[in-house]
């Protein structure tokens, strides 16, 4: 069990945890993901902590896309955002990069959805780590972490 599977489970939240073996050396934890778990990658979706001056943001998109800077900027209605440093994520989410979840954080943050969740019935998220999914609709993840949607793609 992770926070975020348990968070899921004490939300009363139906998902599905889906698990794989967790290559190291490979590059991108989310293609891994829907390669080994026969996912449409555009279903597996990353979750990235990003910094608006001060205020640590998650935003979660499809694995194979790039976070648009400026667009989740303009969703949490700040100037900028930047990328957070590895360590700060780690210390204020409780999850190891490759691993974070946007569920079960040991801070809750501000949350934004790629809008393109909800083209589909559900979707992949990391569960607390590596090599450890979860399946959920994105009306129950929005709802879970308070979060909305928005376009943050480039």
């Amino acid at each position: 069990m992770t926070p975020a599977i348990n968070a899921a489970k004490k939300a009363k939240i139906d998902i599905v945890v889906r698990e794989y073996a967790h290559d190291p050396p490979c590059a991108s934890y989310g293609l891994e993901a829907a390669e080994k778990l026969g996912v449409d990658p555009e279903r597996v979706f990353k979750t990235l902590v990003a910094d608006l001056g001060g205020e640590l943001v998650v935003a979660v998109i499809p694995v194979e896309a790039m976070l648009g800077l400026k667009h989740l900027a303009k969703a949490a209605g700040a100037k900028k955002a930047a990328m957070a440093e590895k360590s700060l994520v780690e210390r204020t989410t409780g999850y190891v990069l490759g691993g974070v979840s946007p569920l079960g954080q040991k801070k809750r943050l501000r949350t934004f959805i790629d809008a393109s969740a909800t083209a589909h019935a559900t979707i992949l998220v990391s569960g607390g780590r590596r090599g450890l999914d979860i399946e959920i609709a994105p009306a129950d993840l929005a709802r879970m972490t308070g979060g909305g949607f928005a376009r943050l793609t480039q």
